[in-house]
């Protein structure tokens, strides 16, 4: 047990990769005050823990009912993940955060789409949450210390989410621009390796 439970730590860890979404959060958040960014960050983290617990609990079961594959799902998280990161690059985000950064409707529709889903609880974690709940075979006890990890590894996004503002800082506007199309280039890549994956998952090669 305390194998998978190792195991499942360090998959979930580089899988969700806490310390690569600190700056990703950066650029989706540019421009907002820092108690909607907090709240930005918390929401997300909530929002990406239900969607990869479900997953863990119910996600085999519920894909092979809709009869929806994995495959299906990395090409449209790719596409959605694809049209922000164009936004990202050029700057086209900048006038609707600025509106959204005292609408807390604002504010949730980032944490929910795309910080929460696909860049948290994207088709990788899902995918991993799916074979590690499997490792468990059942077992209760197994399940719930995999929630345990789960909450630590997306606790730990949090705390990196709040020192956001910090780094903002340090960066200055300048830096925040050039970091922000870098990131936006760099997600645009990421969304393209999500559809190939896809696609070469669904042709069987």
């Amino acid at each position: 047990m305390t194998e998978k439970l190792i195991s499942a730590f360090i998959t979930l860890f580089v899988v969700i990769d806490p310390p690569g979404l600190g700056p990703i959060f950066i650029g989706l958040t540019k421009g907002l005050p820092a108690a909607v960014k907090r709240k930005i960050g918390w929401e997300a983290s909530v929002i990406a823990f239900f969607v990869l617990a479900g997953s863990a609990l119910f996600g085999d079961a519920l894909l092979e009912k809709l009869g929806i594959s994995l495959s299906a799902f990395r090409i449209a998280g790719g596409l959605l993940l694809f049209a922000i990161a164009f936004e990202m690059v050029f700057e086209r985000r900048v006038e609707r955060k600025t509106d959204q950064s005292g609408d807390s409707g604002g504010a949730a529709s980032i944490a929910a789409f795309p910080l929460a889903i696909p860049l948290m609880a994207g088709p990788g974690a899902i995918t991993a949450m799916v074979l590690l709940a499997g490792r468990m075979n059942g077992d209760w006890r197994g399940l719930s210390l995999l929630m345990v990890i789960l909450a630590i590894i997306l606790g730990s996004c949090v705390l990196l989410f709040h020192l956001s503002t910090q780094l903002e800082r340090l960066l200055g506007p300048q830096g925040q621009t050039v970091l922000g199309r870098l990131l936006g280039v760099l997600l645009a890549a990421l969304a393209v390796q999500y559809v190939a994956d896809g696609i070469l998952a669904l042709s069987g090669r």
